[in-house]
């Protein structure tokens, strides 16, 4: 019988000892190359129907309404005041009340409602301009203490397609708005 040339003293136990080894290496090698030739998965969106232009996440989130140049929301820095909230939204439009404006100095907060009146609404809080239901525009609604605006857009549509309202405790029994929403809002409804 012929007997091997043997290089390694004891190869069968180095052999039991490394090949693990050797197999884990290689398994941490091909995971790391296989992460880092996966494509970047993008982060969930809303769906396409919402219309929602939403910026990156990155400070605060604050939604500027009425009367500027491009109502939406907008992503602020920390430390940020309401007046670079109304410049980041176009500045305001001609129709905006100077008098009625909300307080420019003011510092910003995540998820804060920055709403800038439209001419022709209540001079120093003393009077109350009365919004027409079935005649008021989507800003004007907007911008109605109480309303939303979805609820406005929701207004607008149900007077289109039945016809206008009948009485503004409709807001409640049809649109299903909140009964503490409705009480605010009825002291500024026509």
């Amino acid at each position: 019988m012929r007997r091997l040339l043997v290089l390694i003293p004891n190869w069968k136990v180095v052999l039991a000892v490394a090949l693990p080894v050797l197999l884990g290496a290689g398994a941490v090698v091909g995971a790391y190359l296989l992460y880092a030739a996966a494509p970047v998965v993008a982060s969930p969106t809303l769906a396409s129907g919402a219309g929602l232009n939403i910026p990156p996440p990155a400070g605060l989130l604050v939604d500027v309404s009425g009367a500027v140049v491009r109502p939406g929301l907008y992503r602020m820095r920390r430390g940020d005041r309401v007046y670079d909230a109304i410049a980041a939204a176009g500045g305001l439009t001609a129709r905006a009340d100077p008098t009625r404006l909300p307080n420019l100095a003011g510092r910003l907060h995540d998820g804060e409602q920055v709403k800038v009146a439209f001419a022709g609404g209540a001079a120093g809080g003393t009077v109350i301009t009365r919004v027409s239901l079935n005649s008021a525009t989507q800003e004007e609604l907007e911008v109605t203490p109480g309303f939303t605006p979805a609820l406005a857009a929701e207004v607008i549509d149900y007077r289109i397609n039945f016809g206008g309202f009948q009485s503004t405790s409709e807001l409640v029994d049809v649109l299903g708005k909140s009964v503490a929403d409705y009480a605010i809002a009825r002291r500024y409804l026509a």
